[in-house]
């Protein structure tokens, strides 16, 4: 991806941190999306980035409107987008679905569903224009074997799994891919447990190389032996995050 551009969202969380760090290294320029715009500076600063190959943009993904003032921002610094990585979060379970709380369902779709489609409506034009591009996002594998307890959690990753295989779909012979990696938890502080952000960013740089071209609309695991069926609803310690 080197002289590429590159948008992460999340971008200051520590999957965040190690994708820009990566694509950093490769050449690649990179906007940086987040909520807090100091943080998003010191990443700015701390990947070494001569001004013209960084920006940082303060959005709430959940509003369309700010996700498409930044992706003209980004367009018009740039004059190109070649990859998008969705990266931001959220996790909340422990409850029947006859306990869940609905506005706490609202805010899941929201922060899986909605700012995935704001996303792909505001940058994927760029990429098609273009005719190549990579749009990347994580999941979990509850979102096709949803345990007991995570029944909203595991239908608003559904709902963006859907999203995203559906554009990938749309997108056959543009030149542009979909894609998402599958992981059960995030091991920021490398306990050997789950995926750790470094692991995630090199699956990431393979996916957006051109060696990666025929690979689109694929739930690529990378959780290992992990992961089982039914043991996934209990809080992740403080070293672990779910994405």
């Amino acid at each position: 991806m080197k002289d590429g551009v590159i948008v992460i969202t999340g971008a200051t969380g520590a999957t965040g941190k190690a994708t820009a760090r990566a694509f950093a290294k490769q050449g690649a320029s990179l906007a940086l999306l987040g909520t807090d715009l100091s943080r998003l500076d010191s990443l700015a600063r701390d990947l070494e980035l001569s001004p013209h190959r960084a920006l940082t943009c303060v959005a709430d993904l959940q509003d369309g409107k700010a996700v498409d003032s930044c992706a003209r921002v980004i367009g018009a610094k740039f004059g190109r987008i070649d990859a998008l990585i969705h990266l931001v979060g959220g996790w909340a379970g422990g409850q029947t679905l006859v306990e869940a709380d609905t506005d706490g369902f609202e805010r899941l779709l929201g922060q899986h569903a909605w700012t995935t489609l704001h996303l792909i409506k505001a940058f994927v034009p760029y990429m098609k224009k273009n005719r190549w591009g990579r749009v990347l996002a994580i999941s979990t594998p509850v979102a096709a074997n949803p345990p007991a307890n995570l029944g909203p959690y595991s239908a608003a990753k559904a709902a963006q799994e859907a999203l995203l295989m559906s554009l990938a779909k749309e997108l056959e012979g543009t030149g542009v891919t979909t894609n998402v990696i599958l992981v059960e938890s995030i091991d920021a502080g490398d306990t050997g447990a789950g995926t750790t952000p470094d692991e995630i960013a090199a699956l990431l740089q393979f996916l957006c190389s051109d060696e990666a071209a025929k690979i689109n609309g694929a739930r690529i695991p990378s959780y290992g032996e992990l992961y089982r069926e039914g043991t996934s609803d209990a809080v992740p310690d403080a070293n672990k995050a779910v994405i």
